[in-house]
């Protein structure tokens, strides 16, 4: 089943992984047309995405709804990155899911702890990656009330 949300919704994705950044893409399409995603690979590329710096300097892009979060990427790992989003007055509005393959407690309390706003451990089918994203999306985007964002 197709949902209709009530706007386009901006996702961003930070993920290393090229499949799972496919697999998720097409599986949140399939639920939300309308919605736009896009992907970083790494945690430094994040914030470089949110902060308009380094490749993005010139970049007019609109800041996301809900950022999808990896925790384990090169150079910038997502436990830093959720740390300085959550820190940063302009950003840490925006809501963050982990979208992990780690199921470790420590991961699962420390980023709660440094303000994500779920944690969800990547299913192992494509069934499964449906069922979430479906469930993401409806959440975030058509159940919960979201604050005013910051002037950007």
């Amino acid at each position: 089943m197709t949902l209709q949300p009530t706007k386009p919704v901006h996702i961003l994705l930070a993920d290393d992984d090229e499949d799972d950044r496919f697999l998720t893409r097409e599986a949140f399409q399939h639920h939300f047309p309308v919605s736009k995603m896009q992907f970083v690979e790494d945690g430094e590329e994040l914030m470089e995405y949110l902060r308009r710096t380094g490749r993005y300097e010139n970049a007019a892009h609109e800041l996301p709804e809900l950022i999808l979060l990896d925790l384990n990427m090169p150079r910038k790992d997502g436990r830093e990155a959720l740390q300085e989003i959550k820190m940063d007055r302009q950003l840490r509005h925006i809501p963050i899911v982990v979208l992990s393959t780690s199921d470790a407690q420590d991961d699962i309390e420390n980023s709660y702890f440094w303000g994500a706003n779920s944690f969800i451990t990547k299913p192992t089918s494509y069934q499964k990656l449906m069922d979430v994203t479906k469930a993401i999306g409806s959440y975030w985007f058509e159940t919960v009330k979201m604050a005013a964002k910051e002037d950007e």
